[in-house]
């Protein structure tokens, strides 16, 4: 149960400050049609989880405990990008080349068509 409440709170605030960290740096930006709030939220998610990773494996920084809060949770509710990141990244690392380009491609083109499918799942059902 208590891994569950730190994954649970790491994901509160991940989320808390994934929206506010996005809103602010969208309300700063001067092209409002680009998603700059994502852009920033995802490659700060993805260098936050490459510094974490990095000390975790070499100097065993962080408990179990910790690393479910920090990398779980909350870097799990600031953007899945990130893990997304580093599951492809460590492919690479560790010599599947081709199953981190499967994952890189099937990451982006599955999830680009199933927001359109859901969109269009959407659309088909009646007006309220």
């Amino acid at each position: 149960m208590i891994k569950l409440l730190l994954v649970g709170t790491g994901g509160f605030l991940g989320s808390v400050l994934r929206y506010l960290a996005s809103g602010a740096v969208q309300s700063a930006a001067r092209y409002v049609h680009f998603p700059w709030g994502t852009l920033a939220v995802n490659t700060a998610g993805c260098l936050l989880i490459g510094f974490l990773t990095g000390l975790a494996e070499a100097r065993g920084t962080f408990s179990l405990e910790q690393r479910l809060f920090l990398i779980t949770g909350f870097l799990g509710g600031f953007t899945t990008f990130s893990a997304y990141g580093y599951e492809t990244y460590f492919l690479v690392r560790v010599g599947e080349t081709l199953l981190a380009v499967a994952n890189a491609c099937g990451q982006v083109v599955l999830g680009l068509a199933a927001v359109w499918a859901g969109h269009l799942l959407a659309n088909l059902l009646p007006p309220s």
